[in-house]
């Protein structure tokens, strides 16, 4: 069957238990055990989910989110399960999973946001003037915007609900969260939840070392970016949700950085510089996007995904 490339707002698969609509995933109950995670055409801006769908986003943020998936296996397992996302629904809901679903393990989540931030840009770069830190941690001064900082920084954040927004928060508390979070997951497997934040911590910078190399010799810079990890029962973390995608991550040409100036982007910051030229006060409901815009931003994750995975977009 052909993908549909009408873009998909929300989906309306009845064939499964629906859990939850997010910013941007729809995700269903398939059994006990497995989910399946549908990205839709949605985009969210300073946690404002916008009134106008991104043609071929849906399909970019999984296909980007699978390769890297394969990619860093060799780091830590990950929530695939390897079934095709068509087998799960009625057939006549097929359209809205070809090319833009998984189905997943059933894991526990992390009650954090775990960010990596290679690049001094966004509010690290407001930290820094205030501060001379980031999130605490402390840099060297005289570092300008965008500056590639002297290691990767791992600054974890809560998970905000939708309309919320995250908050920055040192690595005890997130070690403190993780720990009342997992409690009953873990228990009988000799394991803890602060033990489990700081493997999280291990590997998102692993993660985030390894694929911004990759990315730099494809001419991509990944500026900042952030995971999410998940346990089975055995207390195994795994990684899970998305990862390192045009949503995620903040993606910059590398032709065309300079050290000193706000880099263009591949990724959703196309749309809040947009936004920012807006008087709005960044609350629901968000101001609707010309055309221009919407086209400008599906062209930008487009690119973004097949300069990463080296194949054209499937059609």
């Amino acid at each position: 069957m052909p993908l549909s490339l009408s873009p998909v707002f929300t989906t309306t698969i009845r064939s499964l238990p629906l859990i939850s609509r997010g910013k941007v995933r729809d995700i269903y109950a398939v059994g006990a055990d497995k989910l399946l995670i549908v990205a839709t055409d949605r985009l969210s801006a300073f946690d404002v989910i916008l009134s106008d769908p991104i043609p071929k986003k849906g399909q970019v943020l999984t296909e980007v989110a699978n390769f890297w998936f394969a990619k860093l296996a060799h780091i830590i397992p990950n929530q695939l399960t390897g079934i095709d996302p068509q087998s799960v629904v009625a057939p006549e809901e097929a359209a809205e999973v070809i090319g833009r679903a998984v189905v997943a393990r059933r894991l526990q989540p992390l009650p954090i946001e775990a960010v990596v931030r290679g690049y001094l840009i966004g509010s690290g770069w407001k930290d820094y003037r205030q501060t001379g830190a980031v999130c605490g941690l402390p840099l060297p001064a005289g570092l300008k915007l965008a500056a590639r900082l002297p290691e990767p920084l791992f600054t974890p954040a809560t998970k905000a609900e939708i309309g919320e927004h995250d908050e920055n928060i040192a690595f005890p508390t997130a070690q403190e969260l993780c720990a009342a979070r997992l409690a009953n997951v873990l228990d009988g497997t000799g394991k803890n939840g602060a033990a489990i934040c700081g493997e999280a911590r291990d590997a998102a910078l692993a993660l985030y070392r390894e694929a911004a190399a990759y990315a730099l010799a494809r001419g991509i810079i990944i500026a900042d970016t952030k995971f999410e990890f998940g346990v089975d029962a055995a207390g195994t973390l795994h990684l899970i949700d998305e990862a390192l995608t045009p949503d995620s991550s903040r993606f910059w040409p590398a032709d065309s950085y300079r050290e000193g100036e706000n880099p263009a982007s591949f990724d959703k910051q196309f749309v809040r510089d947009y936004l920012e030229t807006l008087d709005w006060n960044k609350k629901a409901p968000g101001p609707r996007l010309p055309a221009e815009i919407i086209a400008k931003t599906s062209e930008k994750y487009v690119e973004a995904c097949e300069r990463l995975t080296g194949e054209k977009l499937p059609d």
